[in-house]
């Protein structure tokens, strides 16, 4: 594997662009994208397990029905849930784009972000459409076009080998806050140059789904928007995967790779964040249990607050295992906080050490943090990304809809 740029136009035969329509009062950036493949592609996408999801999901779930799809529209500054018209308006703008690209609107997958419970003013998207542009490198004008209270755009790209062929899978997401595993909770656009069947594509994304975005964990909230979609268009003219043989394994890592990167961009960019956290736990009896520990420790509040300020309480990490309902044995724990300023352990056996606070200052003042974690009772492991919690947290959610 090599890393490429591009984003969702790194593979051969996709296009974006972006438009701005208004559709947000006082948003002065682009907050329409179109991401469009010059052929049909196969699809898969997954989505959040909220009960209460937006009508693009809908949308998409039935365009998706024959696993096929040919463009994605998303918008930002609305999220087109639990608002008047919900349904009627995602069809609209599926519409709006199909009509635009020239292509069947049952083709388009649609997304949304933004405000909850406000009508989608459809309209202006419909009038204001024709202004974006396709482009073999507008992946980024798309990326800037969906984000909300992302500081940055995030996107990865992987060049990778299958059938003998050089393949290019590439994508952009954005997510910064109401943020919790359990699909993602953002949205996730990847592009693929790849042959595979819909079957294996919707297998490789539900296992890297579960192995990156849901590892991910910002404020604990899951959203009712959020989704994340592989579009795959053959162009590469690799034997087609149908099995999971080689290739299958060769198309799984360029995928899990673009997800992994995505996922902790997503995590360093959380709502008012000075620190990426990641928080490894090893030597557990199984994955799940490795990976519920790790979550629990980046979702507490009080190791977040901890980490804001640089204090290494590593109290507050035990705790956060001890209720998160997975099976370990305290007294066989050990914990230690790593990044680029080097490495000390807090905890021994269930024990604390003495350890020198200025180092583990210093530690916990880097911008990217690990927390690692060792159980002693087996052989699995799993890693889970989050953020600290900063004051702006607040600031920004204290006034998001006015």
């Amino acid at each position: 594997m090599k890393i490429i740029s591009g984003g969702v136009c790194a593979a051969y035969g996709f296009q974006a662009g972006s438009a701005h329509c208004g559709i947000k009062a006082g948003r002065e950036t682009d907050d329409l994208a179109i991401i469009a493949s010059d052929c049909e592609c196969t699809a898969a996408a997954t989505y959040t397990l909220n009960r209460v999801k937006a009508a693009p999901i809908y949308v998409t779930m039935e365009h998706l029905e024959d696993g096929v799809a040919r463009a994605i529209v998303a918008n930002a500054g609305n999220a087109n849930a639990c608002a008047p018209d919900g349904a009627e308006n995602a069809l609209r703008q599926a519409q709006a784009a199909a009509k635009f690209l020239g292509i069947d609107a049952g083709s388009v997958i649609v997304a949304s972000t933004g405000v909850i419970g406000q009508r989608l003013p459809v309209e202006t998207i419909e009038q204001n459409i024709h202004k974006l542009k396709l482009s073999p490198d507008g992946s980024e004008a798309a990326n800037r076009a969906i984000m909300t209270t992302d500081t940055k755009p995030k996107s990865a790209a992987i060049e990778f080998v299958a059938g003998g062929k050089t393949c290019h899978i590439g994508g952009i997401c954005k997510g910064s806050g109401m943020i919790h595993p359990n699909m993602g909770t953002m949205l996730s656009f990847i592009t693929t140059d790849c042959a595979i069947t819909h079957e294996m594509l919707q297998d490789a994304l539900s296992e890297s789904v579960r192995r990156s975005y849901n590892r991910v964990t910002v404020d604990g909230d899951t959203s009712t928007n959020d989704m994340c979609v592989v579009l795959a268009n053959g162009m590469a003219r690799n034997e087609l995967i149908e099995w999971q043989n080689e290739d299958y394994e060769a198309f799984y890592r360029a995928l899990h790779e673009v997800n992994v990167r995505l996922a902790r961009q997503i995590a360093a960019d959380g709502e008012g964040a000075t620190k990426l956290i990641a928080c490894t736990v090893n030597g557990a009896r199984s994955e799940e249990a490795a990976e519920r520990l790790a979550k629990a420790v980046c979702a507490s509040s009080l190791v977040k607050a901890a980490m804001f300020g640089a204090d290494a309480n590593w109290g507050r990490v035990l705790c956060a295992m001890g209720y998160s309902k997975a099976p370990f044995r305290p007294e066989y724990v050990t914990v230690g906080f790593r990044s680029d300023a080097g490495h000390i352990i807090v905890c021994d056996h269930g024990h604390g050490l003495e350890f020198d606070e200025e180092l583990a200052k210093q530690i916990l003042l880097e911008s990217e943090i690990t927390i690692e974690v060792d159980l002693y009772e087996g052989s699995q492991s799993a890693t889970c990304w989050g953020c600290d919690l900063t004051y702006d947290y607040v600031k920004i959610n204290g006034d998001y809809r006015t």
